[in-house]
């Protein structure tokens, strides 16, 4: 292990935001699909929160250290007095790390020499800003502009969220934004038969799926829309709802959504499973007619790519980062236009599209290791 490259993850995300849980553990486990030379040592510093996750991590040449990650804005104001960024000064220096990632915070720029490599998932609150409370629109711009001003290195899952970069800031001719395409790691193939998750989930003999959480920009609306839409046309279609509700039962997005169903008497087509064993969730999907993502924004969708790994067809909203993902594979529709959905589910028949749809799955996560095996260590 001694001429390995010496890679410290930084897994310090809060466990409800699942975007970038999963972010983190599949960017250590795509490092397994490549040749054994290449493989780094990989120091995962976490956050104990997050310990049910990292037990779950098989990566030959990993160390797991449990790391007691500081205030933000304690570890802000430390670094701008001592002039060094105290984020990953002391990491960097205990375990002689080549590369770390993913680095949010740059109250300075650091002089060690270790590439310090950054990630932002997406400019969401530039384009919906409503979704947003003003604090929180102010810390990430903040955020995004120390990381223009003192890394040198910027990875972001699209084109898509690179442009809004070179839209909305002005980037530095020192950096580099690198561009890798998260993909879905399966450590198990669904197993289990239709048959046996109809009878322990109730799911009705067809249906589509929806697997998200129900923040607003996730946009269940449009689908509950589109199904009532069909009801008033004599087509009743059934939908699989998957992914975590609003910790305050009463939200106002949840309340809409409620409405929808009970004015339109959908109770009887839609099945709502909540937080599911990731299993269970991939046998669901596997045996959905088609996955619906309706996003209103994204970075980069897992969802998709699950869809993906499955070879599962998807119905999409149109967002460029979507169609960049599916290419020509995809099935569109504008995510306000709930007719245009209701068109899309009614007259594509999913079951004769010949297999496989995608790139092959073993082809794509070896594609992604290498890319981000690129970006780590070059």
């Amino acid at each position: 292990m001694a001429n390995r490259k010496r890679i410290g993850i930084l897994f310090n995300f809060s466990p409800k935001w699942m975007g970038g849980v999963v972010y983190v553990l599949n960017a250590i486990k795509v490092l397994n699909f490549l040749e054994d030379g290449d493989k780094p040592v990989v120091f995962v510093f976490y956050n104990p929160n997050l310990q049910r996750f990292v037990d779950e991590i098989d990566y030959p040449y990993l160390q797991k250290i449990s790391w007691p990650y500081p205030s933000v804005y304690k570890q802000f104001l430390k670094s701008l007095l001592t002039r060094k960024n105290t984020f990953v000064h002391d990491i960097i220096t205990q375990y002689k790390l080549d590369t770390v990632f993913p680095l949010h915070d740059f109250p300075v720029r650091s002089a060690l020499d270790c590439k310090l490599i950054s990630w932002y998932a997406d400019l969401q609150h530039l384009h919906y800003p409503h979704f947003f409370s003003a604090a929180k629109r102010f810390e990430r711009y903040l955020r995004v502009q120390f990381i223009l001003k003192n890394s040198d290195h910027l990875v972001v899952s699209s084109n898509a969220v690179k442009a809004d970069f070179q839209r909305f800031f002005e980037i530095p001719k020192g950096m580099h934004i690198e561009i890798y395409h998260f993909v879905s790691i399966i450590d198990h193939f669904p197993q289990h038969s239709k048959a046996e998750m109809t009878l322990k989930y109730n799911l009705p003999e067809n249906y589509f799926i929806i697997c998200n959480q129900f923040h607003k920009h996730k946009n269940h609306k449009v689908a509950l829309d589109a199904m009532a839409h069909l009801k008033k046309k004599g087509i009743r279609i059934h939908l699989v709802l998957t992914g975590k509700l609003p910790e305050d039962d009463k939200s106002a997005y949840l309340e809409e959504l409620r409405k929808i169903i009970s004015e339109n008497k959908l109770e009887d087509q839609i099945v709502f499973l909540g937080i599911l064993p990731r299993d269970a969730q991939l046998s669901i999907m596997n045996h959905a007619t088609a996955v619906i993502q309706p996003s209103l924004f994204e970075g980069w969708s897992t969802v998709i790519e699950d869809a993906i790994a499955l070879q599962k067809p998807v119905v999409s909203s149109n967002l460029a980062v979507n169609v960049e993902q599916l290419n020509d594979k995809g099935y569109y529709f504008s995510p306000l236009d709930f007719e245009e959905l209701a068109s899309v589910l009614t007259h594509t028949n999913f079951n004769d599209i010949p297999l496989p749809m995608y790139e092959s799955y073993e082809s794509r996560v070896k594609r992604a290791a290498k890319t981000l095996h690129k970006i780590l260590t070059a």
